[in-house]
This record gives C-alpha cells, sequence and structure tokens, in this order.
C-alpha cells in the first residue's frame, strides 16, 4: 500500500485532535500535502469531522496552494456553523476574487447558510443572482436554502417566488416553506400551503406535522390540528416527542385542555416540554392549582424545572390569585433552582399582586427589578383599572410616557380609570392627549375556524363572502341578547378614523369578535364550542355582550386574546371579569 493510501485510512480512523497532529507531521515530512485528495481530508478533519478546530484549519488552508473547491466548501460549511458565520462569506467572496475553484451546489448552499444567520440579504440577493447565471436554480437543495435565507431577513414574498419557480421541489422544500411562514407569523399561509402539498401527493413527515400543528395552535385550528393528529396516529409519528409535545401545545393553546391532558397522558417518552406544555396550559387558563398539581408530578418523575416551568406557575397563581403561592414559587425559581427572572417572570409578579389588590407590592416589585421596561407598567395599569386605584395609575402611565412608550391601549386603560371613578377632567385630558399626538391604534382582527378553513374579521368587515348573512345573524343576535339583559358600553374615548378595538371604537362599529360570533353561530350545529382568536385585548362591551351570548343561545366560547383566555359559559366567564 502506497504512503498516501496510509495517510488516508489513518485519516478515516482518526478521531481526536492530537491523533489528526500526528497524521499531520507524517504528511508534511512524506511531503503529501500537495494531493488534493490527502489535503481536502485533512482541512475537513480539522475543520468539521474531527476537531472542529478552525484555528488549525486556517492555518493548512493557507499552506496548500491553489485550493480546490472542496477546499474551500470546508472552510466556508465550518464557519457558517460556527460562532463567525460572517467568516464563512468572506472566504466565499476571497474564493471568488483570488481562486480559479468555481462555487458548486455545497459553496452556494453553505453560503446562504451564513447569510441566514447573520441577516445578509444585500449579500443573499447577490447569490441569487449568481445561482441563477451559474445554472444552480434548478438545484432543490441550493432552491431550498435561498428561501431561508431570504425568510430569515424578513422577505417572505422572495422566498416564496423562489419555491414558486422551482421545477422540482421534495419533502425538505415543502417543510422549509412552511417553516419560513411560521417563524414569519403567516400561519394561515403555511396552512394553505398544507392544502396544496395534499393535492399534489407530496406525503408529510415528523416535521411536517410539527410545522402544521404549531400553526393550529397560533390560529386556534382545533379542528385542522384534530385532522393533523388522525394523520400522526395513522402513520406512526404520534410517538414521536416532538410531535406529541405540539399536539399537547395546540390542544392548550385552542382551549381543549382534556385532549392536551390525554396526549400527554398517552405519550410513552416525555421531555421538559412535554411537561412545561401542561403546565402552561393550565397556567394561562387560569387554572393554577391544576398547574401547581402537574409541577409537583413534574418533579415527582425527575424532571428538572426551567424558566418556562416557572412562568406558567407564576401565570396560573397569577390568574387564579394565589398570591402567597405564586411568590413562593418566585423565591423557589432563584433560591433553589438558580434561575434569573427574565422580563416576564416579573411581570407575572406584578399581575400577581396587582390583581390581589396590593397594588404598591407590585409597584415595589418594578422599581426593584426592571423600571425600565414598559411592559412591567402596563401590566401595573391594567392591574389599576382592575381596582380603580387613580394614584397609582398615573405613576404607571406617567413612566410610560417617559419610556416613549405609551400606545394607544394605554391611553384608554387611564381614561377608564377616570371614569370609573367619575373623574369627567381626566377622561377630558385623557382624551386631548390622545388626539394632540396623533396617537396611532392597532388594527383588530379575529379569527374563527369554521370546519377545517380559518376565516378572519376586522372591525365592520365587508369583505367575507357572507357579510349579508352575517350581519342579518348578528341582529338577530343583537336582539337576542338585550331581550335577556344586554346593554351596549358606550366608548370613553372616541377618536375619529380609530380602527383599533382596544381602543373603543365609536358605538355604531362592529367589532372583530363580534362579526366571527356571527358567522359561527351561522354556521355551525347548536351546542358546538366557537373558538376564537384576537390580536387585541377584548373590550369591555365585547365581554359582556360575548357573555349574553353564551346564555341566550346556550354556547360555549373560548375566546384568546392578547392578554388571557377566556371561557364563556351559562352568561359567566372564567376571568371572573378581571382581565
Amino acid at each position: 500500500m502506497s504512503k498516501a493510501n496510509v495517510i488516508l485510512t489513518s485519516l478515516q480512523a482518526c478521531n481526536s485532535l492530537n491523533g489528526l497532529k500526528i497524521v499531520h507531521a507524517q504528511v508534511i515530512i512524506n511531503g503529501l500535502l500537495k494531493i488534493p485528495a490527502i489535503s481536502n481530508r485533512l482541512l475537513n478533519s480539522y475543520a468539521i469531522s474531527v476537531s472542529s478546530s478552525l484555528s488549525y484549519a486556517q492555518l493548512l488552508f493557507n499552506q496548500i496552494q491553489n485550493p480546490q473547491t472542496q477546499a474551500w466548501n470546508s472552510l466556508i460549511r465550518a464557519f457558517a456553523q460556527s460562532l463567525s458565520p460572517l467568516q464563512a462569506i468572506f472566504y466565499y467572496n476571497h474564493m471568488l476574487l483570488a481562486s480559479l475553484s468555481r462555487p458548486d451546489t455545497f459553496t452556494f448552499t453553505f453560503t446562504l447558510k451564513a447569510c441566514e444567520r447573520v441577516k445578509a440579504l444585500n449579500k443573499c440577493q447577490e447569490l441569487h443572482g449568481f445561482v441563477i447565471r451559474s445554472g444552480y436554480e434548478r438545484c432543490v437543495v441550493v432552491s431550498t436554502n435561498l428561501m431561508r435565507g431570504y425568510a430569515a431577513n424578513g422577505v417572505i414574498e422572495a422566498a416564496r417566488s423562489v419555491f414558486d419557480n422551482m421545477p422540482e421541489r421534495d419533502l425538505v422544500s415543502w417543510n422549509s416553506m412552511i417553516s419560513c411562514y411560521t417563524q414569519a407569523s403567516f400561519h394561515l399561509e403555511a396552512l394553505k400551503l398544507s392544502e396544496a402539498m395534499r393535492l399534489e401527493n407530496v406525503g408529510l413527515d415528523g416535521f411536517t406535522l410539527v410545522g402544521l400543528v404549531s400553526c393550529c395552535a397560533h390560529v386556534g385550528a382545533l379542528n385542522m390540528g384534530i385532522f393533523l393528529h388522525g394523520i400522526a396516529c395513522e402513520m406512526g409519528f404520534v410517538e414521536s416527542v416532538y410531535v406529541g409535545n405540539a399536539l399537547v401545545d395546540m390542544y392548550a393553546k385552542c382551549g381543549n385542555l382534556d385532549s392536551a391532558f390525554c396526549v400527554f397522558s398517552r405519550m410513552r417518552k416525555r421531555d421538559v416540554l412535554s411537561w412545561n406544555s401542561m403546565i402552561v396550559g393550565y397556567g394561562v387558563h387560569g387554572r393554577g392549582d391544576e398547574a401547581i398539581s402537574f409541577f409537583k408530578q413534574m418533579l415527582m418523575a425527575g424532571f428538572h424545572p426551567d424558566s418556562i416551568t416557572f412562568l406558567g406557575l407564576l401565570c396560573g397563581c397569577s390568574h387564579q390569585g394565589l398570591v402567597e403561592e405564586g411568590a413562593e414559587y418566585f423565591h423557589m425559581m432563584v433560591s433553589r433552582y438558580n434561575l434569573k427572572p427574565g422580563i416576564k417572570h416579573y411581570g407575572c409578579l406584578v399581575d400577581l399582586y396587582g390583581r390581589a389588590g396590593k397594588l404598591e407590592k407590585a409597584l415595589e416589585v418594578i422599581n426593584t427589578s426592571s423600571p425600565s421596561d414598559p411592559v412591567l407598567w402596563r401590566t401595573l395599569l391594567g392591574s389599576c383599572k382592575i381596582h380603580r386605584n387613580v394614584e397609582i395609575g398615573e405613576i404607571a402611565m406617567k413612566n410610560l410616557v417617559q419610556l416613549e412608550a405609551a400606545s394607544a391601549g394605554d391611553y384608554v386603560l387611564l381614561a377608564t380609570i377616570y371614569a370609573c371613578t367619575k373623574d369627567e377632567e381626566g377622561v377630558a385630558r385623557t382624551r386631548k392627549l390622545i388626539k394632540s399626538n396623533g396617537i396611532k391604534t392597532t388594527p383588530g382582527w379575529s379569527w374563527i375556524e369554521i370546519g377545517n378553513q380559518v376565516h378572519k374579521f376586522v372591525v365592520d368587515d365587508k369583505s367575507h363572502p357572507d357579510t349579508d348573512m352575517i350581519y342579518r345573524k348578528l341582529e338577530e343576535i343583537m336582539h337576542r341578547a338585550k331581550f335577556i339583559g344586554y346593554t351596549k358600553h358606550e366608548s370613553l374615548v372616541a377618536v375619529s378614523g380609530s380602527s383599533s378595538e382596544d381602543f373603543m371604537e365609536k358605538s355604531s362599529a362592529y367589532h372583530s369578535e363580534k362579526l366571527a360570533i356571527a358567522f359561527g353561530l351561522a354556521t355551525t350545529p347548536d351546542g358546538t364550542s366557537l373558538r376564537i382568536v384576537k390580536n387585541l385585548r377584548v373590550c369591555r362591551d365585547c365581554h359582556s355582550f360575548t357573555k349574553f351570548v353564551s346564555r341566550a343561545y346556550s354556547r360555549d366560547l373560548i375566546v384568546r386574546d392578547r392578554v388571557r383566555y377566556h371561557h364563556f359559559r351559562d352568561g359567566l366567564c372564567s376571568c371572573g371579569d378581571y382581565w
């Protein structure tokens, strides 16, 4: 056997940096570095396979005369996966400027991965042009990484254009496009893409299911989630801990905690995320006792809680009013498990004390934790609205203004506090501030799933194909709700042109959830539960309206707004009118 073959065999068997250095010494002694097969293999071992020692890889690369494409690819790939992905782009540029070697499929793939990680949109576009000129646009792997690069830079339209223009697509391409949509919060588009997958008989795998089930969780598409659950069972993917976790999370976020628990209890293998999904699920639905019970079972099962675990516990304690328990778990998180609280943990603590009426204690938490974070002050302001505390409410608002973080919703909360305490001058001042500062509002929307299709409504929406039927149904609902006691809450702060439902619109407006409820009642059989997802906090009038609808039509309505979940049944809401 020749020396070169002996060296190659030794490199294949090498599994440590010291061993690699010994072989490297033999390469130098025998003058074999000029053989591309050896230099490329040695470089790959340094950069990726054995040691991931980029410093050694760079030194070796600099000793190679006229490195081939494979050698460039080893370094570009290694840096693209490293803590310095920008270096991969530098080596790609150097390859084009100072080498006779030309990029291939792997070069483009690894460089695009680096563009994705450093969010280099211009470079991604430049690579796209070179890919087309080089004839690699037909390569599935390169095009898939182009999609990911564009999506990472927030250019979803360009990612979809690349996807649509691919002459051939494999399952990885479809999964990547779904992932692009999901990461950009285009969940409805991802679900629509799954229908195209079905029509083209693409098939699916565990990655597809996790992506689509997560989309169902975000938009509240329970029926679609149940359909995907059935597919997972048929194809055996339900045994995957990742698919199982996604299903638990989906059922919990869609308001079906019984089904979430059923999936959880049948999982043969669980991880921390499995337990967290249940604890957080119980927590956000205001079932703090059950969240605590699950936490204790989690510890008994030998799992170590993380920051998400305690976030679920604190949320549950806050919504259920378990002040002492919540404070205990917050201190346990720090003292026993050495976990550093984040803004969301402090936010839950502020909410915990605030909901319980301990507003001074909530104020103390903010001042001793992160007084420069507007989320904490906004949480305190919401608590002041519940307890009609003008003094601390004004302190919270003053800090929001100083932080230049005051939103339309914040001014409305303050105006509501003034109105509840019969302070007409305070309401007038707030109205004047809103108008003089030209405060912009966030457009409100609501989603409702009927069958396997998600329908979206905005305020005074006339775009739906069944608009006439929806408004006729809404008039009927209004009549029945008023007959049993519903009265409309008039706007405290009416601003011309406002389209935010968190902004107390003009009294003539039809809010998005009312339209969603009307459509749901008109298109589903009696007794069917309705599930609605909102992007804003539900307003007082819609909250009252939904309570009366649940009673008038004997329906369960589950509304997920940006603050919490509301379970309406028989004229009552699970939030106890505190939200």
